[in-house]
Order: C-alpha cells, then sequence, then structure tokens
C-alpha cells in the first residue's frame, strides 16, 4: 500500500491499525470472517472503474465486453456450486437482495411476508416493521418453540391461516439445523413462495455439513461474506422449482435489480464474488466447513459446563446463542468486557427477552473466523475458560437506571479492569500462533 500510505497517511494508519486489531483479538462474531488474500486483490482490482448498467451483452454503456466475461463466469460458478438454474449476482449486500425479492413478487402495500420475528432470531429484513420489508408490505411473524427451536406444526398453522405470498426461512440467530423439505411442504400447503436467506449458513451447506434448501426452495438468497468467505456482497438464485412455479422468477428479479432498485453493479465485487465460489467449490472447503461445526459444538460444549445456558440448549451449526440472565449479566455489558478482553462477540436478543434491543440478555458468538485461522476443538476449551473468566469479572456490573451512563461510567470501569487487561494479553498471546494471513 505504498502510494496510499504517500497519498493519506492517515487513512493507511487507519487501516494498518484495524490490521493490528484483527490480528490480536478472537473474532467470533458469527457474521465477520477473513476473505483470502485472492478475494482482497479482486476487490481492490481496476473493476472499481466500469460503470454496467444491464446485464452481460444488454449493457447501457460501451466497454463491457471484458465486464460481461467476469460476470457470465462468477453466475456460472454460482449455478456449479449450488445447483441451480438461474443466480443474479449483482444485489449490493444481503438487504438489498431480499428486498429486490420482494419487489419482483409483491404488490407494495398488499403483498404479504412470513418469517421468523427478529426477537427470536430472524434478519430485519423478514418484515420487521421499522424495515423496508415491514413497512412496503403487510408482515406477520413466527416465534421459536418453548425449547428455542422451530415449531414446524404452528409454522404450518399459521401459513394455513394467513396465506403468505412468500415463507421466509432463515434466519440470523438460530443455532440449530433447518429443515427446508418441512419449510417446502407448509410452502407447498399454504401456496406461498418459499424464500430461504442462508447468508449465515451458506458456507456449511456447500461443505455439506447443514441440510441443502436446493430441492425444497423457490428462490434463495444469500450473502457472500459471513461462512463462504468472500467479500461483502450477495446472492438471487432460482432453483428449478421455483421455474416450475413461475417461469418468470429470473426476469422479474432481474428487473427488480435494475431498473428497481440499484443502478450499476460493482464489477470488482463481482469478480471478488467468483474468486469466493472458485475457493468454495475446492476440496480443502468441505473440512474448513466441517471444522467450523466440530469448533462450534466444542465451544458450546464447555459453555454449558461453566454454567453458560444456550439458547435451544446448544448448537448444530457455526453460532451459539447465550441467555445471561442466569449469570445476572446484561448482554451490552457482557459484549464490551469480552472486547476488552480481545474476545468480539455481540450482544444479542434472546427467547423472552424484556429488554430492549441495544440492551439485550444476550449474546452472540460463533466459530467461522476462528476456524479461518486454524483453531480447533483444543482451542475452544481454553476460548470457553476465558469468555468464563470474563463474565464471572463483570457480574457485579449492573446497568444503570440512566442507561447512557453506561457509555460513560461503566466502560470506564471496564477499560481499567486488571484482570481483563491479563485476559487480554493471553488471548493475543494465542492469536500470534494462529496468523490469519501467513504470508
Amino acid at each position: 500500500m505504498k502510494n496510499l500510505k504517500q497519498t493519506d497517511p492517515k487513512i493507511y494508519e487507519l487501516i494498518r491499525l484495524e490490521e493490528k486489531r484483527l490480528k490480536e483479538v478472537l473474532e467470533m462474531i458469527p457474521s465477520e470472517n477473513y476473505p483470502s488474500p485472492a478475494v482482497l486483490e479482486a476487490l481492490g482490482s481496476i473493476l472499481n472503474v466500469k460503470y454496467s448498467e444491464g446485464y452481460p451483452k444488454k449493457r447501457y454503456y460501451q466497454g463491457n465486453k471484458i465486464i460481461d466475461e467476469v460476470e457470465i463466469l462468477a453466475e456460472e460458478r454460482a449455478k456449479k456450486l449450488f445447483g441451480v438454474p438461474y443466480v443474479n449476482v449483482q444485489a449490493l449486500s444481503g438487504s438489498p437482495a431480499n428486498t429486490a425479492v420482494y419487489f419482483a413478487l409483491l404488490e407494495p402495500l398488499k403483498g404479504k411476508i412470513m418469517g421468523l420475528s427478529a426477537a427470536s432470531g430472524g434478519h430485519l429484513t423478514h418484515g420487521l416493521k421499522l424495515n423496508i420489508s415491514g413497512k412496503f408490505f403487510n408482515s406477520i411473524n413466527y416465534e421459536l418453540g418453548k425449547d428455542g427451536s422451530l415449531d414446524y406444526e404452528e409454522i404450518e398453522r399459521i401459513a394455513v391461516a394467513e396465506k403468505p405470498d412468500i415463507i421466509v426461512c432463515g434466519f440470523t440467530a438460530y443455532p440449530r439445523l433447518v429443515d427446508f423439505k418441512r419449510f417446502g411442504q407448509i410452502a407447498d400447503k399454504s401456496g406461498a413462495y418459499l424464500m430461504a436467506d442462508i447468508s449465515h449458513i451458506t458456507g456449511l451447506i456447500v461443505g455439506e455439513v447443514h441440510p441443502n434448501p436446493v430441492a425444497y426452495a423457490h428462490i434463495i438468497t444469500t450473502t457472500t461474506h459471513k461462512t463462504l468467505r468472500g467479500p461483502r456482497g450477495a446472492l438471487i438464485m432460482v432453483t428449478e422449482k421455483g421455474l416450475s412455479k413461475n417461469p418468470d422468477l429470473p426476469k422479474l428479479i432481474d428487473s427488480a435489480i435494475i431498473p428497481g432498485l440499484q443502478g450499476g453493479p460493482h464489477d470488482n465485487q463481482t469478480a471478488a464474488i467468483a474468486v469466493a465460489l472458485k475457493e468454495a467449490a475446492e476440496p480443502n472447503f468441505k473440512k474448513y466447513a466441517k471444522q467450523i461445526v466440530l469448533n462450534s459444538k466444542a465451544l458450546a460444549k464447555f459453555l454449558i459446563k461453566n454454567g453458560f445456558q444456550l439458547v435451544s440448549g446448544g448448537t448444530d451449526n457455526h453460532l451459539i446463542l447465550i441467555d445471561l440472565r442466569n449469570k445476572g449479566v446484561n448482554g451490552a455489558i457482557a459484549a464490551y468486557a469480552l472486547e476488552a478482553a480481545n474476545i468480539v462477540v455481540n450482544k444479542n436478543l434472546v427467547l423472552n427477552d424484556n429488554m430492549p434491543p441495544f440492551y439485550p440478555s444476550g449474546i452472540r458468538l460463533g466459530t467461522p473466523a476462528i476456524t479461518t485461522r486454524g483453531m480447533k476443538e483444543k482451542e475452544m476449551v481454553k476460548i470457553a475458560t476465558w469468555i468464563n473468566m470474563v463474565i464471572e469479572e463483570v457480574k457485579d456490573y449492573k446497568l444503570p437506571e440512566k442507561k447512557e451512563e453506561f457509555m460513560r461510567k461503566t466502560r470506564l470501569e471496564i477499560d481499567k479492569n486488571k484482570k481483563l487487561v491479563k485476559i487480554a494479553a493471553e488471548v493475543k498471546s494465542l492469536c500470534s500462533k494462529f496468523p490469519f494471513y501467513p504470508e
């Protein structure tokens, strides 16, 4: 980055500081990962220059001959990897991808979306009233069962009664396997499209450690970072089942992207997605996906041994959701204290949470990024021990009556905690043994 260093030393220094931070922490937010150097090179390439509104061979601008080849390659790799007949690679990220599907199939203010509530682990774009999906369309929710797992009988009852246009099965904080076959049966019975948002579990599906929705869903959306280890971007796919239900789905989705929601795609991003798809098709990726789950299960096991309550009682995938109410620690305090100890997770609502989203009762963590670094079950024991030590250290820290005080007073106290500083040094030492870019 010699040119950047010379032109803008301030930005150069901030990038270096972020690189240093990432090297020294356990990055355990389950939606974050380290893309390969090859992905980053494509993302930072000269392909950033071009405008390419439209689709391959049908552009509004001249000079897209090579860009067409890039986009076609990305599409073909995605089709082969997922086994689908149609892919759109232009959505800028997961939320625009989901929104494009709604715009393609639903009439504003009349169309009906049915998705898991945000409080139960659904994404904002699955019908939250504050999101475009809940403001521009009618939305109804289904919830998790009392055991923290999907209640398919109740989901079917709601779907048959409400007759939504689209049922969304896909989650941002759900630690169990998804029965896509059952969801497909529910969608067929209610007459709805089934949209599987697999953003979190795409890499696990490709790695064959999670059930695959292709035979049961009509439409599949996914981000390309997270467990797929690509750049920030998205894919919208239509399955053979989707084409059987509506042969016009590809045309409708293409039109929803442009001119519906976007202008020109980010061609550097498209190229980086193509690189990530090539990497995901290699045999080593299956080993990686398998290790993600092994690490997640091992971490969950040792957290339970330390008295933590996990939503649904454990995990089958890459993420763990911890309900901290039995520990007497608020999720916001826990997340900040763990960060002070160089363990990066995110605060998160848990089942039947009576706290606001900014001060929830739980935390969410996962193993994709630390698995990319090469960590295995042995390291999960250490990590679970550190997490327990941090939570025990801050169990007497309570949210002030005026919660904004937490942003000032409580954080200052946590920053000065000597035990957390000691744990941070131990974490840094472990991380030095597992560089994410060894070269």
